[in-house]
């Protein structure tokens, strides 16, 4: 019997597209979790090479990683920082009033 082999899969390594990064982001957003935020932000800035992210940032690669984790907290300095660093713009929608009651 062979062993079937499992691991963790990186949604980095299949944002290829402009397109597949702004939807998956707009995921992130409509969730409205702060830690899944952060977190698919990182994923996206590890696609694009974290390297590269900190240096359009300004920022540093290490303070990076451990911000856009699940367990990280960014400024909201930092999020718009990454955000423009990777050719996004967040803009704003309102919510439908159903929703908001």
């Amino acid at each position: 019997m062979s062993k079937i082999q499992i691991h963790m899969w990186d949604p980095s390594e299949d944002l290829d597209t402009p397109e597949q990064i702004a939807y998956y982001l707009e995921a992130a957003l409509e969730d409205g979790d702060s830690q899944v935020i952060a977190a698919v932000l990182g994923d996206i800035a590890k696609s694009k090479g974290m390297s590269a992210i900190a240096e359009k940032t300004g920022l540093g690669r290490e303070s990076l990683y451990k911000s856009l984790s699940e367990s990280g907290n960014p400024e909201f300095a930092t999020v718009l920082k990454v955000v423009n660093a990777l050719g996004l713009r967040l803009t704003a929608i309102p919510i439908d009033s159903e929703r908001a009651a």
